[in-house]
């Protein structure tokens, strides 16, 4: 289980990112594509392309932390922009439902076979 206090902000990506990228790479998207700094204490979330992998970079005051999730079957279901930003912010309770596979759309757990 993954939890946030409720106070950490959260920016979801909504553009894929390369998953080849890593501590330093995912640093470098924060604070350019996503136009914020990542020493502020925020977790920010990124997707591949095939929306297989996910990984989150968060800073915890002493050090840059890298987390990362791969699927072995299905896709998580992505949240889009409606404004056309590039980033979206969720709540902490929104993230444990999207990495564990539950549509924010439609508020419910999608079926194996549709994911």
């Amino acid at each position: 289980m993954l939890a946030f206090p409720v106070s950490v902000k959260i920016y979801v990506a909504v553009e894929p990112v390369d998953m080849r990228k890593q501590c330093n790479g995912l640093w470098a998207c924060a604070q350019q594509s996503l136009g914020e700094d990542p020493k502020a204490g925020a977790v920010f979330v990124f997707m591949n392309k095939t929306r297989d992998r996910l990984k989150m970079l968060y800073w915890d005051g002493t050090g840059s932390w890298v987390l990362a999730k791969r699927l072995e079957q299905g896709r998580f279901s992505w949240p889009q922009s409606a404004g056309g930003s590039a980033k979206l912010s969720l709540a902490p309770e929104a993230l444990a439902m999207l990495v564990g596979g539950i549509d924010l759309k439609a508020g419910c757990a999608k079926a194996w076979y549709e994911r």
